[in-house]
């Protein structure tokens, strides 16, 4: 199978984006992702898959059983935490036969905060579910009786993933559509969290490969990129349980998409060294070499933190 771009395809196109097309298709990882047996939706998802694979494979220890994917649309890192917990296709076949049918689509309303009138969208592991305004309450409940663990032989723990776009269905995950900065996001996660096999509601790993896009400008873009890691480390503050409960020394884990600057390495000493047992930079072979993104691994969470 070919994966160069046709010329039809190009014909039409500024140079600058025949020349992205170009070097696009002839990336080894976009042919991987194309011709994968597991159908990545992203070439991102082979970043994670090295993260793990070379750094303690701290992704797949049997005592990983819930798991939070910040910003996660289009789903690559979703499906490869999924497949590491053994979640199928057929274990969301045989969880699909919901009596209210498919969901009804909602507005989202712009903004970062949940109002009234604006809505959440959950997808709970093969049957969907639409909440908005005050019915987001009463979502707690549903999303704490559900357990993904009791729903098939294969599949273990609670994957959520979480994100302001929507996302197509992913076997064993269960997706949020908002911003995870919102109250009513907090809630709702918490409670989705929070099944009989892990009655304190905390994630044992925090994914976030969250990006804002670029400006230009490089003291703007820094400056939100800082904006960004913090929000997450907030989230893990709140969400991730530590090191100790777990009763492993890297147990705790946040994986943190950032892009160098040296303000971003005010933030690792200030914020994460100190709450982590150990804290990694990385820049995987998967990551384009013309990209200063790079990714904090940090284990070992201490639950020590001022957010």
């Amino acid at each position: 199978m070919s994966f160069r771009p046709s010329a039809t395809r190009l014909k039409g196109l500024a140079p600058s984006s025949q020349a992205w097309l170009s070097r696009h298709y002839r990336d080894p990882y976009v042919k991987q992702r194309l011709s994968h047996p597991d159908n990545y939706r992203s070439r991102s998802a082979f970043k994670l898959l090295e993260l793990d694979d070379r750094w303690g494979r701290w992704l797949t220890k049997r005592d990983v059983n819930a798991v939070v994917d910040l910003g996660a649309a289009p789903g690559g890192w979703s499906q490869v935490v999924a497949g590491k917990m053994g979640w199928t296709e057929r274990d969301v076949i045989q969880r699909s036969a919901s009596p209210n049918g498919p969901p009804t689509a909602k507005r989202k309303s712009a903004g970062t905060g949940l109002g009234p009138k604006e809505s959440v969208k959950m997808e709970q592991s093969g049957s969907w579910s639409s909440f908005g305004g005050e019915q987001a309450d009463s979502a707690s409940a549903e999303a704490a009786a559900d357990d993904p663990a009791a729903a098939g032989p294969k599949g273990r723990g609670t994957v959520i993933a979480v994100d302001i776009l929507p996302m197509r269905r992913i076997p064993g995950v269960q997706t949020l559509q908002t911003d995870f900065l919102s109250p009513k996001a907090a809630t709702l996660i918490a409670a989705m969290l929070a099944t009989p096999s892990n009655p304190d509601g905390k994630a044992d790993i925090v994914l976030s490969d969250i990006a804002e896009n670029f400006s230009g400008n490089g003291i703007r873009d820094s400056a939100s990129s800082l904006e960004v890691c913090s929000a997450v480390f907030q989230f893990a503050a709140r969400h991730l349980r530590t090191a100790q409960d777990i009763g492993r020394p890297r147990g705790g884990v946040l994986l943190l998409k950032h892009f160098m600057h040296p303000l971003l390495q005010q933030f690792r000493k200030e914020k994460l060294e100190p709450n982590f047992k150990d804290v990694k930079f990385i820049k995987p072979d998967a990551s384009r070499a013309g990209s200063s993104e790079g990714y904090w691994l940090c284990q070992g969470w201490k639950g020590i933190h001022d957010p």
